[in-house]
């Protein structure tokens, strides 16, 4: 008879949670995006006329701190006409900003944020843990050509029985935030409490032993690899 031994980190968890909707961040970090896909002068006249709305000036405002003609800075923001160092100085010091935080900006990497409301991530199935009445619910999806990870929020309730059965490609990681369980890796046991994390490698089998609370609810990340995805 194979011993397993109780060991005293806790475990989160894991619930797979329906795909996250992406949706792009508001405000300030939008509206300083880089836009990498248009031409530069195209890049630099939006990033302009951002700047200039957000300060809530006009062209006829701009063009009175500027020196530059409303007529050329239309241009310049429309990106039909290309702005010269002078003109991006003036440009600057009329909005009261450094011309090196526009060149930062300008050079910002295109990027992608996810988020995802209270309750709103995308349920999920994963084997076996339907009839075992877990919820996943997915956090984030990938969005590039490899997949990197899957974060999961895991719930559980007094309907829910154990399942130590899983085994997969990867590295998790497991964080309690409700309740209480034992969390089964290989042979050896760890009782999860709110708080306690739990890092393996998931091609071991693993999985909650004894549910020890009504409601548990943990957090769950899988990280993959090349080539594990």
């Amino acid at each position: 008879m194979t011993n397993r031994n109780t060991k005293s980190a806790k475990m989160p968890v894991i619930k797979q949670v329906p795909a996250i909707q992406s949706k792009e961040t508001s405000g300030y970090s939008q509206s300083m995006r880089d836009y990498t896909g248009e031409p530069l002068d195209k890049r630099i006249g939006t990033l302009l006329r951002r700047y200039r709305q957000r300060s809530q000036l006009t062209l006829s405002d701009m063009s009175n701190g500027s020196g530059i003609s409303t007529a050329m800075l239309s241009r310049i923001e429309t990106g039909q006409a290309s702005a010269s160092l002078d003109a991006l100085t003036r440009y600057a010091t009329a909005l009261g900003i450094q011309l090196s935080t526009l060149f930062r900006q300008i050079e910002i990497p295109r990027g992608n944020a996810q988020f995802v409301k209270k309750g709103e991530g995308m349920e999920v199935v994963r084997a076996g843990t339907e009839q075992a009445g877990y919820i996943y619910k997915m956090l984030s999806y990938n969005l590039g050509p490899e997949k990197l990870f899957d974060p999961y929020l895991i719930e559980m309730d007094e309907n829910s029985r154990s399942f130590a059965s899983f085994q997969h490609h990867g590295t998790e990681f497991i964080y309690m935030l409700k309740g209480k369980m034992e969390y089964r890796y290989g042979e050896d046991l760890y009782l999860m409490s709110p708080g306690d994390s739990l890092t393996f490698s998931s091609e071991v089998e693993h999985g909650p032993e004894r549910l020890l609370s009504k409601n548990i609810q943990f957090l769950a990340v899988v990280i993959f690899g090349s080539g594990d995805s």
